[in-house]
């Protein structure tokens, strides 16, 4: 009886580390204001070695692309795209086509048009993919709210 208890024991404590969240992407904000009406916010991926997310161009048909989804607001409006740096290019056999994307770090930029000087943070939602070599993680939907200070 005493071994089937250990071995029911060490059953549960192996699935239960092999049911942690992996979470290998970290997301930060920042906003720097760049005239009196108008503010340039940085969303910051530090990614964990051996992981990587992808670029916002990459082509249907392949991973879900990283995206910002900016709350509609009266107070402010988006200046273009977001924009982002170069990112590495490659062929990736899981999507049978060359994907765009980024390890390590990442920071995105997204100009914004005040209207209003009651505006005291942007309010959105990001969509991003994490793969390694190995395997891919269910795409993740992260909200987020960047302070603009003063």
């Amino acid at each position: 009886m005493k071994k089937l208890l250990a071995i029911v024991a060490a059953i549960i404590i192996t699935t239960g580390a092999y049911a942690q969240i992996v979470a290998p992407v970290k997301w930060a904000y920042a906003a720097k204001k760049t005239s009196a009406t108008e503010v340039t916010v940085f969303l910051k991926a530090s990614i964990a070695g051996g992981w990587h997310i992808y670029s916002m161009n990459v082509k249907d048909g392949g991973p879900i692309k990283t995206s910002f989804t900016f709350a509609k607001s009266k107070d402010y409006t988006l200046v273009g795209k977001p924009s982002e740096p170069k990112p590495r290019t490659k062929f990736e056999k899981a999507f049978n086509m060359d994907v765009s994307y980024f390890e390590n770090e990442v920071v995105f930029q997204q100009k914004i048009k005040l209207k209003s000087p009651k505006v005291t943070a942007i309010k959105g939602q990001l969509e991003y993919m994490t793969c390694n070599d190995m395997k891919c993680l269910p795409p993740d939907d992260v909200s987020f709210s960047i302070p603009l200070g003063k």
